[in-house]
């Protein structure tokens, strides 16, 4: 079973049986073609809708689809992660970010963020020159940078807190 939820909060029951899809337990007929890498034509209803695959992130199971024009985006649970959420668990993967320790010992070349500005995971942070390479720091999560503790120029040492968030 999955859930399917949108971004405007509509969401559905899917069970895919082996001759049947389900759709909030009743059944859902449908003709699908493929007519081309990501591409696709549904009729349903005697209505006919040509639906594209826009982007799709596996990861955090959301699909982007652009049907007949129109851009929807819907998010996708299967049933271990309906029991995480039961459970009180839909955040164990996520991990909290309070600061950034320098991985080696160096000096600090470049700070590229501020206090207050707001930083996504993988967004780079900081130039830290090691062994005359630069090491491009970058945020190990979501957040606000709170404090920077460390100047351009600077010497740091190995674990030494660069930023607090």
């Amino acid at each position: 079973m999955l859930q399917v939820k949108t971004a405007d909060d509509k969401t559905w029951q899917v069970t895919i049986q082996k001759d049947a899809v389900l759709l909030n337990g009743l059944p859902f007929n449908w003709d699908i073609s493929p007519i081309g890498p990501n591409y696709f034509h549904i009729i349903k209803d005697s209505k006919s809708y040509s639906v594209e695959l826009v982007e799709a992130d596996y990861k955090a199971k959301t699909f982007t689809l652009k049907i007949n024009g129109v851009v929807k985006t819907v998010s996708v649970k299967d049933q271990f992660d309906l029991l995480l959420d039961k459970l009180g668990m839909t955040d164990a993967n996520t991990q909290k970010v309070n600061d950034v320790k320098a991985p080696m010992p160096g000096l600090i070349l470049e700070i590229k963020v501020q206090p207050g500005q707001e930083v996504k995971k993988g967004d780079p942070i900081m130039i830290l020159e090691a062994m005359k390479m630069e090491n491009i720091l970058k945020s190990p999560g979501d957040g606000v940078v709170k404090e920077i503790k460390v100047a351009v120029r600077q010497n740091v040492e190995k674990n030494q807190v660069l930023i607090l968030f």
